[in-house]
Order: C-alpha cells, then structure tokens, then sequence
C-alpha cells in the first residue's frame, strides 16, 4: 500500500509540473516534452508500484506455505514420538477428576474394539486426503514413482526400504492419498503394517487405523492376505529396527539376509512380493551411530529385543531455522520407486528351500531395482547398494 501511494503522488508532482509549464509560456516543444517526460513517469512509476506489490505478496505467500510444511511435518513427528504416551496419561488423569465418565466410556468401547487393527482397522478417506499431507509431502518433497502395473486379481506385500529413522517416505506415500497412490495403483488398498504396541495406545490406534496403518503381526497379514479379497498390498518395512540404527546420510544399506519371515509368509499365501526403494529416506535425519561393542548399542539392542524398537539418538533442523537442531527432519527430497512384483506359488507349507529361492530372487531384484533408479535419483553410477 506504501508503494501505491508513493507512485500516485508521483503522478500528482508530474501532472503539477505539466501544469507550470504550460502557465511559464515555454514553447510548444519544450512544453510537450515535459508534459511527455512527466506522463512516461507516471506509467512506469504505477507499473514498478504493481510488480513490488505482487513481488512482496508472492514472497510472502512462499513464505507462509514454507512454514506450513515446517509446521504439517513437525505434527506428524511429534504424533509418531508422543501422542500415544500423552493420550494414555490424560485418559489416565480423567479418571481423577469430575469427567471420569468419558474415561470409563472410552475403555469399555476400546476393549469391544480391541481387535479392529487386526483385520485391516478403520480407513477413512477423508482423513488420508487432508491438505496437511500435500504440505508434508511438499517440504521434502516426497516423490512416488510406478514402475510397473499391479493386476487387482492378486494380493501383494510390498518390501519398503530403507527404515531410515522413521519411515517417512512409507508414511507419506501409502497411509495418504498425497502422492495419489490409489490413483496410480488403481483398485489396491495399501496396508502399512508398524508395530503392535502402537495399537495398545488409545487414541493414537484411531489415528493410525484412519491412515489404512494395521499391527505388523502374523493374524494381521494371514486375514488381509486370506479373508479380505484380492487387491490388497500389505507394506512391510523389513529392515526393522535394526536397520534404524545404521541409518545415516550418505548410506544406502538395508538389513535383508537374514529376513525371511515375509517370504514365508508370501508362499503361504500365494502373494507376490513387490521390492521398493526409497531414495533419500536416510538422508533426512543425522544420528549418533555406536559402535558394535559399545555400551550405547547394547542398550539398543535391548530395547530392540524386548520392546521391539530400538532407541536412536537423532536430530533434524529447528522449527524456525535450518541451522539449529531439532526434530524437523531436513528437506531432503525422497523419491520412492515401486519395483515389478515376482510371482509367488502358493505353498501352503513352503520348506526352507522354497524360502532361500524366493528370498534370494527378492534380493536380486532389490539391488536391480537400486541400481537402474540410482542416476536418476541423484547417486553417482558407482554407488552400490549394501545388502547386510
């Protein structure tokens, strides 16, 4: 507005100065060439005004749609870290107080509800298409690339790699509708399978059965894989917890030798195996990486045996700057490359052998699938993708 005013009085001073000289009686050349002089000003003064003004807004639309990303993913990492532990201790504290009714309510609905995330929980379109996932999408940006066509006749379990610190791309990509996955893939229902104990947590269970996420256990996968129809994909981030504790920028490793239980699992089902990549989720936080050995892994490796997470020291940048520590994870981008599915027989009591051909077919077409996406997603052609 401060620019708007300043050019119209320009054009006040030029059409006053047109005036004076008209009034001094100075010939018609000079007269004319002041007045032209005078009006040319006005023109480009208003112009200059209206390209400040929407230069200004344009920035300052930018900037406010930066702080919304900032803002979408920060929700979404402090859900995964304490929303299940915040909603138990206020259900907790309510049963002290004059609202101890909804608290008594809740639970006794909650235990008639109990085994909801087993069969595939409560999806909701609705909740999986909010603007706040196009913002989380947008801050990275998230990317999901189709390499193949997935038939609706056959059910499928996806192997997501790598875990990185929290799965963000896994997230992104198949619990919204953000990179419009259902349009990609029409007619299959994406399953992102996460630890049980996550639907131990009231409140918490709701929010990750609307996103299409279910319990990564063996009654969850036998009932989606069996007693749901086809056209179902089962998302299974194989590497785990143990593939988290090696997840650093730079490093393209998976945890993937000794993970057989998800072939099994296929065989006994009939269900293809879908290896994907996932370009640039380790490259979104830095972490603190103890040696083996250590006192720091030990503890690790505890928590991971016991609990069945494994505790990370872990930072991104700060809410308000890229140069202070936080929990924001860095706008790196991550491009997440679905691969062909290998056709699996159904054996309903598949032997070890069935197993090692199958998982050793899985493995070869990870790396196949790393190394012909890998230029393309910003590696150098002699990075090579560590399989451990």
């Amino acid at each position: 507005m401060k620019t708007l005013i300043a050019a119209y009085s320009g054009v006040l001073r030029g059409e006053r100065r047109s005036k004076a000289a008209r009034s001094e009686g100075s010939s018609g050349r000079s007269v004319l060439s002041r007045v032209g002089s005078g009006r040319w000003g006005t023109g480009s003064s208003i112009l200059s005004a209206l390209q400040d003004l929407f230069s200004v807004t344009w920035l300052n639309r930018s900037k406010v749609e930066k702080q919304l990303q900032v803002i979408s993913v920060l929700q979404w990492v402090l859900s995964f870290l304490v929303l299940g532990v915040a909603c138990s201790a206020i259900l907790m504290y309510t049963f002290c107080t004059d609202c101890w009714l909804i608290a008594v309510l809740y639970f006794t609905w909650l235990a008639f509800d109990w085994d909801t995330p087993k069969k595939g929980g409560r999806r909701s379109q609705w909740v999986r298409n909010w603007a706040v996932w196009r913002y989380f999408r947008d801050y990275f940006p998230i990317q999901l690339v189709k390499t193949h066509n997935l038939p609706t006749t056959r059910n499928y379990i996806f192997g997501y790699h790598p875990h990185g610190i929290m799965g963000l791309g896994a997230f992104c990509n198949f619990s919204t509708e953000a990179t419009e996955v259902s349009k990609k893939f029409p007619g299959i229902r994406p399953y992102l399978a996460t630890l049980a104990g996550n639907f131990r947590m009231p409140v918490l269970r709701e929010y990750l059965m609307s996103g299409g996420i279910c319990p990564v256990n063996r009654d969850t996968i036998d009932y989606l894989l069996s007693k749901n129809g086809s056209g179902n994909a089962i998302i299974i981030v194989v590497g785990g917890a143990a593939e988290s504790l090696s997840s650093m920028p730079g490093k393209n490793a998976v945890t993937l030798k000794n993970r057989k239980g998800f072939v099994k699992l296929a065989l006994r089902h009939g269900a293809d195996l879908v290896p994907i990549y996932s370009f640039g989720e380790n490259e979104v936080y830095k972490q603190v990486i103890f040696e083996e050995g250590s006192w720091g892994r030990w503890v690790q490796k505890k928590f991971q045996k016991y609990i069945g997470f494994a505790p990370c020291i872990f930072h991104g940048r700060g809410l308000f700057s890229s140069d202070t520590w936080g929990l924001v994870p860095y706008s790196k981008p991550i491009t997440t490359v679905v691969g062909e599915p290998i056709t699996i027989p159904k054996v309903a009591h598949p032997t070890q052998q069935d197993i090692d051909l199958y998982h050793a077919m899985y493995m070869e077409a990870l790396v196949k699938l790393f190394d012909k996406h890998k230029t393309r997603c910003g590696l150098s052609e002699t990075e090579v993708l560590e399989v451990n």
